[in-house]
């Protein structure tokens, strides 16, 4: 997002000198694209390219699933164990070459300190609050937030208190941006964008910690975790100014585009990212013409995967899914409501829905965590005569006359 940001103690110009307690401090300038993206400018007490040992390098390890059958699935993830921090807790679900999805329930506050050198990430806090600690400040973050956090930034997360907390995290190739139709051309949200930059949050404080010891570091690199340990408190920062650093945005703050006759999901986009986006459907007032279906029409995803993930409330074309489940609608096949949603949605004026969408441009790859939290019936789910009896998608017994293959 191209916003303007300034903390603390920085100089009149770039690249001049800035001095503390008779210290030379140490400029650094954290950017993307070269030197014609975004970027901030970093003054540190210390250097830091200083480290104090270098482990092993661990490869990023992927156990991949392939379905018997292409079908929909239902992966149910609300009893998923807790365990870990934000980091270490996390479980990779699906994945393709622009993005991966990840669930996480950490119970515990990070020890160490991560920074992600080849991917933007977007973490949504289901539940969950607590600060995120970063070297441009710190970053508070609730129930319902979306944290985008863009590469490079060296940064913890610390919940409050000992609750168990549910993330939901995407991890993209690409940067992540709000959609360039929501912005003018010079950057600023337009009067019709679901959101503005009020809605919009950065950090809050710096603390520059001028502390000498052992800092664990897991740097995110070449498809693997590279850890370090590092001679100093990594937040050293005195000052910094820029466009790049850390934002939240919740859902209570959109406000939801509708239309009198049922729109596509693209009217709820959120996010856009290299071969994907972010959708978020929230409570609104639904289609108000008088014939209006107002739940989605059936609809083929031929070039693209539809994931959904369950927040709260009542999805209207889903029946049986449940909170933190994820629902996938892989391309080449139609999907649209259950039978009777159609007609029992007939009438309806607002939903109270809460969910949020990746549409991914190329197929996702699944992993063993999609196996086991895989529901085999929902594949059969729009089959009204057979759904009571239909076998697992793996089951050798041959399927019922009628039934989806």
């Amino acid at each position: 997002m191209t916003r303007y940001q300034r903390f603390g103690e920085v100089p009149a110009k770039r690249h001049t000198q800035l001095w503390r307690d008779g210290r030379l401090l140490t400029e650094e300038v954290i950017g993307l694209d070269g030197f014609d993206g975004p970027a901030s400018t970093l003054y540190h007490l210390r250097q830091p390219m200083q480290v104090r040992s270098v482990g092993a390098f661990r490869p990023l390890e992927r156990t991949e699933w392939q379905p018997e059958a292409h079908v929909h699935h239902c992966f149910e993830s609300r009893d998923l164990p807790a365990g870990g921090d934000a980091l270490t807790s996390r479980r990779l679900l699906a994945f393709n070459d622009d993005v991966e999805v990840w669930l996480s329930r950490p119970d515990r506050t990070m020890t160490g300190w991560y920074r992600n050198g080849e991917a933007d990430e977007v973490v949504f806090v289901h539940e969950g609050s607590g600060t995120i600690e970063t070297v441009l400040g710190d970053l508070p973050y609730r129930d319902g937030d979306y944290v985008l956090m863009p590469r490079g930034i060296t940064h913890r997360f610390v919940p409050d208190g000992p609750a168990v907390q549910r993330h939901l995290v995407l991890v993209s190739r690409g940067m992540v941006e709000v959609p360039s139709r929501y912005r003018n051309r010079y950057g600023q949200l337009l009067e019709h964008a679901p959101f503005a930059e009020r809605d919009l949050h950065g950090p809050v404080a710096l603390r520059t910690i001028d502390e000498s010891g052992d800092f664990p570091l897991t740097l995110r690199i070449n498809g693997g975790l590279q850890d370090y340990v590092l001679p100093h408190h990594p937040c050293d920062v005195v000052g910094w100014d820029g466009y790049l650093f850390p934002w939240t945005l919740n859902l209570a703050d959109l406000e939801p585009l509708t239309k009198q006759i049922h729109p596509p999901p693209p009217v709820h986009q959120t996010f856009e990212g290299d071969g994907f986006m972010v959708c978020t459907f929230v409570p609104r007032p639904i289609d108000w013409h008088p014939e209006a279906v107002p739940i989605p029409y059936s609809h083929a995803n031929l070039n693209s995967e539809e994931l959904i993930y369950y927040v709260a409330g009542n999805f209207g074309s889903r029946k049986g899914v449940d909170v933190a489940s994820l629902t996938l609608h892989p391309s080449g096949l139609t999907h649209g409501p259950q039978p009777g949603l159609s007609e029992a949605s007939l009438g309806t004026t607002h939903t109270d829905e809460v969910a949020v969408m990746v549409d991914a441009f190329r197929p996702l790859q699944l992993t063993s965590l999609a196996r086991d939290l895989d529901r085999p019936d929902y594949a059969w789910s729009w089959t009204e005569a057979v759904v009571a009896d239909a076998p697992a998608v793996s089951d050798p017994t041959p399927s019922p006359p009628g039934a989806p293959v």
